[in-house]
């Protein structure tokens, strides 16, 4: 059965799925196949002996995880694809979360807050602190909130960052460290986390509860994660810790689609990789199915103008 699906790609796409002596980048041009070998690699993977729940695979977007899933399902059976720790980094961390909630002060069934959820007690907070709303934007707080805890900054660290404290003060919002304090005790005291919060808890668990790090260390054997180019800090962080005993990670990305910085993604996750991991072996996807030459040619043409940037040449 492997041979079967095996014969279905190209020589790279081949040599990225059959790699598994360590750390491993796969940059794939746009079109070129990465979701394919992502889950071809876990099928791999699975006829290799390793079993379902011990295989831990990332994805950014609710779509993303269901096509890996419906994938898989496809090349291995619905009740292996089940058993797989795959899905969103939200959904992955609020599961692990869930189980370990008593250890970080909250119960098992706390709710998670959506944005506007998020934006509502926002708006509450600068109303009680009698502070102008056009200062005081609350969708902009949001943002600012939600990169600080991306970048795993909490209340305590941001009032004495002089750096953030200086930028507020220019922009005319001194009370930022207040509202995001205020905001993060009344989420706390009401059993609840935003999505960012599934982030920053998770480094706070793994942080500050070794052994509960150490279990999901040994649990997950392997570690593929898609989209590496769009990770922050926090997600960056979490899955250098999970793999940092046994090095066996597979991420899959583009360092020329990275368009989320402005959400906090750091393109220097993917671009500084092979120093977090000096074993790396990196493979290209280079062949793309999806557009014309031309059209190809052209966007080869604005990449190579870029000042950082792991080298290929799509056709």
């Amino acid at each position: 059965m492997e041979q079967d699906f095996l014969n279905s790609l190209n020589d790279q796409q081949r040599e990225a799925v059959l790699y598994t002596d360590g750390p491993e980048l796969v940059i794939a041009g746009a079109g070129s196949g990465k979701t394919r070998v992502l889950t071809y690699k876990i099928a791999h993977l699975l006829q290799m002996g390793y079993p379902p729940y011990r295989l831990l695979a990332l994805t950014f977007t609710n779509k993303a995880a269901n096509e890996m899933k419906e994938r898989i399902a496809a090349l291995v059976g619905t009740e292996t694809a089940q058993r797989l720790w795959a899905g969103t980094f939200h959904s992955i961390f609020s599961r692990i979360l869930r189980a370990n909630a008593d250890r970080i002060g909250y119960r098992h069934d706390f709710t998670i807050y959506d944005a506007s959820d998020s934006l509502s007690l926002i708006k509450s907070i600068i109303r009680e602190l009698q502070l102008d709303d056009k200062t005081y934007k609350p969708s902009t707080v949001q943002a600012i909130i939600s990169h600080a805890k991306n970048a795993l900054i909490e209340p305590q660290a941001y009032a004495r960052n002089r750096e953030l404290i200086e930028m507020d003060t220019r922009s005319k919002r001194p009370l930022i460290h207040e509202i995001y304090r205020i905001y993060r005790q009344r989420c706390f005291v009401s059993g609840a986390m935003d999505f960012d919060d599934l982030l920053l808890n998770t480094n706070i668990l793994f942080r500050d509860h070794p052994d509960v790090l150490q279990h999901y260390r040994d649990l997950f054997a392997y570690i593929l994660v898609d989209e590496y180019q769009d990770t922050n800090f926090a997600q960056h962080l979490i899955v250098s810790q999970l793999g940092k005993d046994h090095n066996h990670i597979c991420v899959v990305g583009d360092d020329a689609q990275s368009i989320y910085s402005f959400r906090g993604a750091n393109i220097h996750n993917i671009l500084g990789l092979s120093k977090e991991y000096p074993g790396l072996k990196i493979f290209k996807l280079e062949r793309n199915y999806r557009s014309t030459q031309n059209i190809v040619n052209t966007a080869n043409s604005l990449i190579a103008k870029n000042k950082e940037q792991i080298p290929k040449q799509v056709f």
